[in-house]
């Protein structure tokens, strides 16, 4: 199996609120040949401080961006917040010529310049470009048949379209799609699309929530045994602040919401305490009961 370089981003949320996302992430690149390098240098993408100050936000985003050209690598993302500024800021500054310009002059100050022989891209696109579904097939060894779960996209991982620009943002097929190579059944529910309530909790809480719960009922309306994530953000949504959504409506969801590395790591043959599943605030135990009896 020939192998694969990237540079790897983690961004600013993985290491410190999400690390089973981290863990389980590694142990599939490497289980399909994949070389991560690390990035130990990198800052914030930009995306948090856009749009109260746009030029930072370029900034930062275009300095992660030399640091890859300078490694002669690619980027590779777990955050699709991460995947998106990224992408979008490299697109701006390569059609944007007096935009690079002013850029590269923040830069000098850090003896960096910004060329554009560097890209960035979230691992789910990578898989669906670069790996390839009969690639991740030949990993499977143990296919999760009798599974049955429900994907989140997210905001970010599809959108902008013209950015992003490798899936249909109202129709998503490639998450399902490698959800289904792990032997699961990746079931449709209502308002798919939706947002996961995150970008909009510093500014309206209790709205915020009460979108997490709308999805959390579509979710289980459809008969998921437990919800896929591709996004540390919307995960903390779901995982984290599905108790105290529980509490605030007096509901009981007991959804497990699992990282995509985590499906395709139990796939792959990993064990639940090798993929980081103690980490998961929803108790999982109910799905790797039902993988077991299958």
């Amino acid at each position: 199996m020939s192998e694969l370089r990237y540079l790897l981003f983690l961004g600013c949320t993985i290491p410190y609120r999400v690390t089973s996302y981290e863990i389980s992430a590694r142990k599939i690149f490497a289980k399909l040949g994949i070389e991560l390098v690390e990035m130990p240098d990198f800052n914030c993408c930009g995306l948090p401080v856009d749009p109260a100050d746009h030029e930072v936000m370029l900034a930062l985003a275009a300095r992660n961006l030399c640091l890859a050209e300078q490694q002669g690598l690619n980027i590779i993302t777990l955050c699709t917040g991460c995947a998106t500024t990224l992408r979008k800021v490299n697109r701006m500054l390569k059609q944007e010529k007096e935009l690079k310009t002013r850029i590269n002059e923040y830069l000098k100050e850090v003896d960096m310049e910004f060329k554009g022989t560097a890209e960035a891209q979230h691992f789910i696109q990578a898989f669906k470009e670069d790996v390839g579904f009969d690639r991740i097939k030949e990993t499977i060894q143990e296919p999760l048949v009798g599974l049955k779960v429900a994907e989140h996209c997210g905001c970010h991982l599809l959108r902008p379209s013209k950015v992003m620009a490798y899936d249909d943002p109202e129709d998503p097929a490639v998450l399902k799609g490698l959800i289904q190579l792990t032997g699961a059944k990746c079931l449709d529910y209502a308002d798919e699309a939706e947002c996961c309530g995150y970008t909009i909790i510093a500014i309206d809480e209790k709205v915020a929530l009460q979108l997490t719960r709308e999805k959390l009922h579509h979710v289980k309306a459809a008969g998921a045994q437990a919800l896929i994530t591709v996004c540390p953000s919307c995960h903390l949504m779901f995982d984290m602040q599905q108790s105290r959504i529980e509490r605030m409506f007096n509901e009981r969801f007991e959804l497990p919401v699992l990282h995509y590395p985590q499906l395709l790591g139990l796939a792959m043959g990993f064990t639940p305490d090798e993929l980081a599943f103690n980490e998961l605030r929803v108790n999982p135990s109910r799905i790797l009961e039902a993988i077991k009896a299958t």
